[in-house]
């Protein structure tokens, strides 16, 4: 098969291939094509590419050429023309949310992978792109607050007095929660955690947090790991368990999302009111609407003497160690759909039906059909 690398569009610094799989794979007897300047924002050089086998071309002749064609964020609108059927896209697409998207590509002819939509199975962990980055965006959102929090994370004995340790709240028990809580354990904070599944208490705990539960969640175990949408009887109980811990919290960092839903408000205005001033939000989901009221995506503001850092690509502040982390996911996945360098699309098989979203013009994903 051809592979083709494209560059990512500014501000992204990700590339979806590393050297590694480059040279693993054209090992396996692939050939891979790579726009020119793909990997310099990863600190990954023409040189590290060619050295693994690749051949530099223009963004053109990569969209020509290619047979599978891999970029994280979405290819632009100037792109489609040269996409058609036999192609086969790989990057991050979010079927649920950009649905008409979904429809022009499907009439492209193109066959599109969502790495968003990788199921949440035991066989696809090594797949799994969201866990992936998330892990990133839980361990940089602690240090993002660190570095704007005006108080020390962890308890100092000086000859000035003791200083405190800082109180952080991380909303969400999921990969990104759990590694900020873990993060933020190793600086020397004292972590609290909430989420709607009662099942991942044990996890907040084993990482040194204490878990704040409220009564009467509904969990889904169909839902691959994800909170569900819960009752107002529920939202309103949770909302007043958690105002009493964000209110005394140093720091708050909030991971919620609803897949193919606009993201839960759990920090209200007045809630942010009664925060101590200088504390820091952290808002992960500030691209789906955010967890915070007030949060703006790819912006930092201050609400109420509260600092609110809405960044949702946080992977993109790391760009090396995430590119190695999503290339890696990628290579995982190539490894079940090619066959002796041929492509293999097994519908039966239930990640290959739960990643692809267009095949010979039709939507074939079944949540975004539904």
């Amino acid at each position: 098969m051809i592979l083709g690398i494209l560059k990512e569009p500014s501000p992204e610094t990700r590339v979806s291939l590393h050297p590694e799989a480059v040279k693993a794979l054209n090992a396996a007897g692939n050939k891979i094509l790579i726009e020119k300047g793909a990997g310099e924002a990863s600190f990954l050089s023409d040189e590290h590419f060619s050295e693994a086998g690749a051949e530099l071309r223009s963004r053109a002749e990569v969209l020509k050429d290619a047979e599978m064609i891999f970029q994280i964020n979405p290819l632009s609108s100037a792109d489609h023309p040269q996409l058609g059927k036999g192609k086969i896209l790989f990057g991050v697409y979010q079927p649920l949310v950009e649905k008409e998207l979904m429809h022009t590509l499907a009439k492209t002819g193109v066959t599109l992978f969502s790495m968003d939509s990788i199921p949440r199975i035991t066989r696809a962990q090594s797949m799994d792109v969201l866990s992936s980055m998330s892990t990133v965006s839980g361990y940089k959102a602690v240090l993002l607050a660190a570095a704007q929090l005006p108080r020390f994370f962890p308890m100092l004995m000086t000859a000035a007095g003791t200083i405190a340790p800082a109180k952080v709240l991380v909303i969400g028990a999921g990969v990104a929660g759990l590694q900020a809580i873990a993060t933020a354990k190793r600086l020397g904070a004292v972590v609290e955690a909430f989420d709607t599944r009662p099942s991942v208490k044990e996890q907040v705990e084993s990482l040194g947090g204490k878990f704040v539960e409220v009564p009467g969640a509904v969990e889904d175990k169909a839902a691959g790991g994800y909170a569900v949408e819960q009752s107002e009887e529920y939202k309103q109980k949770q909302s007043e368990m958690l105002e009493k811990s964000i209110v005394k919290s140093d720091v708050v960092i909030t991971t919620a999302l609803i897949p193919g839903k606009k993201a839960p408000v759990l920090i209200t205005k007045p809630m942010l009111q009664k925060m101590k001033a200088g504390a820091v939000v952290v808002d992960l989901a500030a691209a789906n609407g955010g967890n915070c009221e007030g949060a703006v995506n790819k912006e930092t503001v201050i609400v109420e003497g509260v600092t609110i850092i809405g960044n949702s690509s946080l992977p993109a502040t790391m760009p090396e160690d995430a590119s190695k982390m999503y290339s890696k996911n990628v290579q995982n996945l190539l490894k079940l759909l090619l066959k002796e360098d041929q492509i293999n699309l097994n519908f039966d098989d239930d990640i290959v039906k739960g990643t692809c979203i267009t095949h010979d013009g039709n939507i074939v994903y079944e949540p975004l059909l539904k």
